[in-house]
């Protein structure tokens, strides 16, 4: 359990995801991915980082049971390590191709939205459901995905949007037969790690010079709500709905007034 890197092939490392049952990542499981993600990178034997993961699903953000459980000291280390995590594949020294299958939630949208290409199979699906977490952050990863008018409408709603929707949007390179997903990826892998490993690194370096967005900073202003949320009461108040416990306190209400939230 953690985060693993292994090299399937010369000039490609796999950095995998492992946190059971649903790959909501604690506190140091963004910072452990962010220090692998920077250190594949300035290997110089390897010219194409593939992000992927093992369990249901590719990412379902952070862990909420442990802010619940430790409170703002949670909460400000799980947006520190997002924000980590998230510049670490956008400035990893090669291109970082994401492998997604299941759900990819939250700040795994993060991930995606920064990487520079996603391959998926047909199961995933994408969203930010922080709405519904009492949190804000990831619409800057978002807009990277989908259109600026639907990039909202997701965002407000906290839907999903399928493989094969972004796909049609132009930002999933294939989707494809969940057993044929890592082969698919490492097509494009592959295909990466064939240029010249100097080439390939001033590519990657002028391309994201010539992004019309700050994702960093993007990203980090918008963690500023977040704050701002958990200091009015608000953030913890949705929180807290989340999980069993909130099903339990619903439940509590419920048997208490014998009414519903209808």
């Amino acid at each position: 359990m953690g985060v693993s890197t292994s090299s399937p092939e010369k000039g490609i490392a796999v950095v995998t995801v492992d946190f059971p049952p649903v790959n909501a990542l604690p506190v140091r499981g963004w910072s452990e991915l962010a220090a692998a993600v920077r250190t594949t990178g300035l290997d110089a034997g390897i010219r194409c980082v593939v992000l992927a993961a093992e369990g249901r699903g590719f990412n379902a953000g952070v862990d909420i049971k442990e802010i619940q459980a430790q409170g703002d000291s949670a909460l400000l280390g799980a947006n520190r390590g997002c924000a980590e995590a998230f510049a670490a594949v956008y400035e990893c020294e090669v291109p970082v191709v994401a492998e997604v299958h299941g759900f990819c939630l939250g700040g795994g949208i993060g991930l995606v939205g920064n990487a520079d290409a996603i391959v998926a199979s047909e199961d995933a699906t994408f969203g930010v459901p922080e709405l519904n977490r009492g949190a804000l952050g990831a619409a800057t990863h978002l807009s990277r995905l989908v259109p600026r008018h639907l990039m909202r409408a997701l965002y407000y709603t906290s839907r999903t949007a399928t493989a094969a929707e972004l796909h049609g949007h132009g930002s999933v390179w294939r989707v494809v037969p969940r057993a044929g997903l890592r082969a698919a990826v490492l097509e494009l892998a592959r295909e990466i790690a064939d240029k010249d490993g100097q080439l390939i690194r001033l590519a990657k370096a002028a391309i994201n010079g010539i992004d019309p967005v700050d994702v960093r900073r993007g990203y980090r202003f918008e963690q500023g709500f977040t704050f701002e949320a958990a200091l009015g009461g608000v953030g913890g108040r949705v929180r807290d709905t989340f999980g069993e416990a909130g099903k339990a306190r619903k439940a509590g209400r419920t048997e208490k007034t014998g009414k519903g939230d209808g």
